[in-house]
């Protein structure tokens, strides 16, 4: 059987946008499956513990902004620290990547563009007009995708997701899920990769 990495993420994180393209190659490298799973966030956070950015400390605000410059060098990955459109809601973005799934596409490629017309062209990804020019140019029918992000499927979709995220103890996002084990941040991705080279078993909280 086909391993599988769940990839719970949101579409505004920088840090998922930082780690797409990696875990993407890390799947490709092990034949392993990616399945992509948009969450709400703030449910995630309301049980980890997670605070928005704007409730954090100071101290911590500017810590960020530094290591988001230094993940945008290191993965060479243009990055704006702070986007025209910030903070913006995800949720369309979120819920088009699941209509996409719910219709049995790939949205991978369309995450891709998402994510760096908010982080590096100063787009706005609340607005539908947006979504659907990138929904075409991923070759999507923008108008049936768009119209299923306002379905009951979609919303449950994201909300079995963002329960699953629960359940997996993730912390934020992105988190990575391999056979039970959660991998926090793109800054863990090589340790995903490591996991999958050696064929470990899954770690455990003692």
């Amino acid at each position: 059987m086909t391993a599988t990495i769940d990839y719970y993420f949101t579409s505004t994180s920088p840090w998922t946008y930082l780690g797409h393209e990696a875990v993407g190659e890390v799947a490709r490298k092990h034949g392993v499956r990616l399945d992509i799973r948009p969450v709400d966030l703030s449910g995630v956070w309301a049980v980890s513990g997670g605070v928005p950015l704007a409730k954090r400390s100071p101290t911590r605000q500017r810590y960020r902004l530094i290591e988001l410059q230094r993940y945008s060098e290191l993965r060479g990955i243009p990055m704006n620290l702070k986007p025209k459109y910030a903070p913006a809601d995800a949720s369309l973005a979120d819920l088009a990547t699941i209509a996409i799934l719910l219709e049995r596409g790939d949205p991978f490629g369309f995450l891709r563009r998402v994510m760096r017309a908010y982080w590096a062209e100063e787009q706005n990804i609340s607005d539908r007009t947006v979504i659907a020019r990138l929904l075409g140019a991923e070759g999507f029918d923008q108008a049936a995708i768009l119209d299923a992000t306002d379905s009951e499927a979609a919303f449950d979709m994201r909300q079995r997701n963002t329960e699953a995220a629960i359940t997996a103890d993730a912390i934020g996002v992105p988190a990575y899920v391999l056979n039970g084990e959660v991998f926090w941040g793109q800054d863990r991705i090589d340790l995903l990769d490591r996991a999958l080279s050696t064929g470990r078993s899954p770690f455990k909280p003692l």
